[in-house]
């Protein structure tokens, strides 16, 4: 959400800003909408000082049997009133069409982000890790889950699911289901033991008020999954961990507040027709460990890259090799700031493909939630920022383990940090 004040104040700031990601001169309109709005609010409390004015001469004038005086205020008092109800319909209006104007405007990328105008343009920071040689041609992770049976079914069972749900859903069995636990549980345990993360078990269901909060509505709404009660399966517990604070004013001095949750989430994919239709890249169904923070505004950008070291040091502690990019205008998410993708290396697709995304979105999702902050007896409140990030999508990190583990004979090495969560197992198939 954006501030119509710092619009009306730097109108440029904003127009600049927003032709980085695309989009034509915007302000004008806004502030058309703008003054009309205001115009009408003038003329709403003018109307109401009149009525209320005239109201009380009404009773002198009887008092001093002036019916006439008495007569021409009631008319003035009945006119004001029908000035009122106009200004305030008129106000309610354009107050409706400047918030979904508002409301579906990006956020202002950071100085910093590089222009570019989609995915091509994005910056590659860091490479770490060297790709696996195999002496054999690897084998993509649909191929290796097929070949692991569990008492005659396939551990990786895209049929099976496909009659339970349709495309896009997976059912894992025996040491692949093990296996994505284990993934989900080493991620939580180094988020909380090490990376200073409170761990989090938020609902699933959300109000449209909480998706509104994270950006997802209104613009979003195709991308989601609805409830027949109003309610939304949340696309990332992003949207239930931020939305902790709603409303909220949170005291300086507890911040930042930092969360980590392993979640299903739930996507309709409505705009990737065609992209990713089979295996677990691209799925109305998956597991993510999300890590969100919420900061003063001086430390987000501080904040941002140490959310982005937690989320690598996964990927390291792993030994999956990965790249980190900066987004370009063009590439980044509607409410963020400033993103930095990882992208891990998948050896059958030959290539590096995102499995973790971090932002810093300022302060535009709390404008959104109305969630502030303040220092301890103080009086004055500002927007706190927020930030989210993958501490890695599930699904996507099994898939970059059963690639890049694989061995010829078909079996997956178990990395040595997920051991202990496989019952000592060295190997699964």
């Amino acid at each position: 959400m954006h501030d119509i004040k710092a619009i009306r104040e730097n109108p440029e700031r904003y127009d600049k800003a927003w032709a980085r990601r695309g989009l034509s001169s915007q302000t004008p309109a806004i502030l058309e909408i703008d003054a009309k709005l205001r115009a009408a609010k003038n003329t709403r409390m003018e109307a109401e000082a009149l009525r209320n004015a005239s109201s009380k001469a009404i009773g002198a004038a009887k008092a001093q049997k002036n019916e006439e005086e008495a007569n021409r205020l009631m008319a003035e008092v009945a006119k004001a009133k029908a000035d009122i109800d106009a200004a305030t319909s008129e106000e309610a209006a354009l107050q409706l069409l400047l918030d979904e104007k508002l409301q579906t405007l990006p956020n202002l990328p950071f100085d910093e982000v590089p222009d570019g105008g989609g995915e091509e343009e994005n910056v590659e920071v860091l490479k770490w890790g060297i790709p696996r040689q195999f002496d054999f041609t690897p084998k993509d992770h649909i191929e290796l889950g097929a070949g692991i049976t569990e008492n005659g079914f396939k551990a990786m069972d895209f049929e099976t699911a496909a009659k339970l749900s349709g495309a896009r859903f997976v059912l894992l069995r025996g040491q692949i289901a093990r296996l994505e636990r284990a993934i989900g549980q080493f991620m939580l345990d180094t988020h909380t033991e090490k990376n200073g993360y409170i761990e989090a078990s938020g609902p699933v269901l959300v109000r449209s008020g909480a998706m509104f909060g994270t950006g997802q509505l209104p613009k979003f709404e195709e991308d989601l999954f609805k409830t027949t009660d109003d309610r939304y399966l949340i696309p990332t517990a992003e949207v239930s961990m931020t939305n902790t604070v709603l409303g909220e004013i949170v005291e300086e001095e507890v911040l930042p507040i930092r969360l980590t949750s392993l979640s299903p989430c739930f996507r309709s994919e409505a705009g990737s027709a065609g992209k990713d239709t089979t295996g677990m890249i691209r799925q109305h169904q998956f597991w993510k460990v999300e890590m969100v923070s919420i900061t003063a505004p001086e430390t987000s950008k501080e904040e941002h890259e140490r959310m982005t070291a937690c989320a690598e040091g996964i990927l390291q502690a792993l030994e999956l090799p990965y790249r980190k990019i900066v987004l370009c205008t063009g590439d980044m998410g509607f409410g963020a700031r400033k993103t930095y993708d990882l992208e891990v290396w998948l050896p059958a697709q030959d290539k590096y493909r995102e499995i973790s995304s971090c932002s810093n979105c300022g302060d535009f999702q709390a404008r959104r939630m109305n969630t502030r902050t303040r220092k301890k007896g103080e009086k004055d409140t500002r927007f706190v920022h927020t930030l989210n990030g993958s501490g890695l999508a599930v699904g996507r990190t099994l898939i970059a383990v059963l690639e890049n583990y694989q061995n010829a004979d078909g079996t997956i090495t178990v990395p040595n940090v997920l051991r202990k969560y496989m019952n000592g197992a060295e190997k699964v198939g």
